[in-house]
């Protein structure tokens, strides 16, 4: 029975490593594989600093419109004291929030910078 199972374990282990030979792929590793097949070509550096910067920029945009928000229910508060409030602490909300967004910005830069092996300025 062990035999059997060394037998199998082995076939398995064979066919997982000659499994890229049998579906014709590619054995070449680096960019030059991923330039014919019109796949970006990016480092994964470059993927989550590109990332980061479209979260940031989206978290930036709800951020100013929750403040045009906040604008409008202050505006039409007429008085309330409770909308009153209310809208002060969305607009404080909103003011936290871009200040969080662009500090983010910063720090991506900031990081992209120094782990970047060019020279590049802030």
């Amino acid at each position: 029975m062990q035999k059997l199972k060394k037998i199998a374990y082995g076939a398995f282990g064979s066919a997982m490593l000659l499994a890229p030979a049998i579906a014709s792929a590619q054995w070449g590793t680096g960019r030059a594989n991923s330039a014919g097949s019109g796949l970006p070509s990016d480092t994964l550096y470059g993927t989550i600093s590109r990332i980061m910067n479209w979260l940031l920029g989206i978290l930036g945009f709800i951020a100013i419109i929750g403040f045009v928000i906040a604008g409008i229910l202050y505006l039409t508060a007429a008085g309330n004291e409770g909308q009153i409030e209310k809208a002060k602490n969305a607009m404080t909300y909103s003011i936290i929030g871009i200040i969080v967004a662009l500090v983010g910005y910063v720090a991506v830069r900031v990081a992209e910078g120094l782990l970047s092996a060019g020279n590049q300025t802030f």
